[in-house]
């Protein structure tokens, strides 16, 4: 059995509406789950997973329709959906009663639930969200649906209000497979056996790395899984490390490199550290007409940071690392002048200069 494993799709999700590049960004989760419903098809799957957070909210009548006329696209594949944290959907309301017209279970929300599809002797266990959180350890009390049949637990939390969970404890249950979400990273928790799929694509500048989804199969043989990359756009943390000998020129060439080679389409957080004779004087006016920039932040130590630093930190951690590195004669003057800077610089990020 084949199966393809998501989570935390978001969709109607706006993320840096902000700026330039976010106008297209809801259009684009929706378009990288068009390529998943695509990649079933291509790849002959049996089993969609959809592990909590579908959507951005809490989904109306009128969102199951939107997203059941994409699933009614796949043609052999089987979709279970799990509610999350964010999709969540109370157990009285319209939205639970939905009949999907696709081969779509969605398993109910606010108990324990399990999909028998016998095409495939695939049993899909799983608690929906009825609400934003829940405290219990309710997925370590969950076990297998169905003997002689392949079982899955799908679950979506891991904090401590979200449904918290001990992983020894899950493994112990005998699932094949332990499909979960609400992690936007991809995470392996266990070889072959559990894992977070992560988001297919980022949601924020702090969800670097790449996006997508597991693909697995269970076979007589065990279960096997491999995480796809799909996203179209990654966040990526670019540090450039700035120098009083190399003009602004200099600089803008090797950071455009940088750029350059990673891609237009991802979007970048850009740190300028080091020492500078200025460190106002760079401009970052091309570079951000040309590239997505989320931010920009200057971490330099210019001539005056540096007179300044001595003269305020005489009597703490780095009055004393400054003391040393000057004091000390058998290193030559250009190498204690790297060393002082270097140094001061570490201090400074670690938060460790007072």
């Amino acid at each position: 059995m084949k199966f393809i494993h998501v989570a935390d799709v978001h969709l109607f999700a706006t993320p840096d509406a902000e700026y330039e590049w976010g106008a297209g960004r809801t259009k684009e989760i929706e378009e990288t789950f068009e390529r998943i419903i695509d990649d079933c098809n291509s790849k002959d799957i049996d089993l969609l997973l959809i592990a909590g957070n579908l959507f951005d909210r809490s989904p109306s009548v009128e969102d199951l329709i939107f997203v059941d006329s994409k699933l009614e696209r796949l043609e052999k594949t089987r979709t279970v959906y799990l509610t999350g944290s964010d999709d969540y959907i109370p157990a009285e309301s319209e939205s639970a009663s939905y009949k999907f017209k696709s081969r779509t279970v969605l398993l109910t929300p606010g108990k324990t639930t399990n999909a028998y599809l016998r095409g495939i002797n695939t049993c899909v266990t799983g608690f929906g969200y009825a609400q934003p959180e829940y405290e219990d350890r309710i997925l370590e009390e969950i076990d297998p649906g169905r003997e002689d049949a392949i079982n899955i637990l799908i679950g979506h939390g891991g904090d401590k209000k979200h449904m918290p969970f001990r992983k020894e404890k899950l493994a112990q249950k005998g699932f094949d497979y332990v499909a979960m979400g609400y992690i936007r990273r991809p995470v392996h928790i266990l070889k072959n056996r559990m894992a977070y799929a992560g988001s297919p694509e980022p949601l924020g500048p702090k969800e670097t790395g790449r996006h997508g989804y597991v693909l697995g199969e269970i076979n007589d043989e065990g279960t096997t899984i491999n995480w796809c990359p799909i996203a179209q756009r990654n966040y990526l943390d670019i540090s450039i490390t700035m120098n009083p000998d190399l003009s602004p020129e200099e600089i803008s060439k090797t950071l455009e490199e940088k750029l350059l080679k990673l891609g237009n389409e991802n979007i970048y957080s850009i740190m300028l550290r080091g020492f500078s004779k200025d460190n106002t004087g760079f401009d970052m006016t091309r570079i951000k007409s040309r590239y997505n920039i989320y931010e920009v932040l200057n971490m330099t130590i210019s001539d005056d940071d540096e007179k300044m630093l001595r003269t305020e930190n005489e009597t703490n951690i780095m009055g004393s690392f400054i003391r040393e590195v000057t004091g000390n004669y058998t290193l030559s003057e250009s190498v204690r002048s790297k060393a002082l800077r270097y140094g001061m610089e570490a201090l400074i990020m670690a938060g460790e200069e007072r």
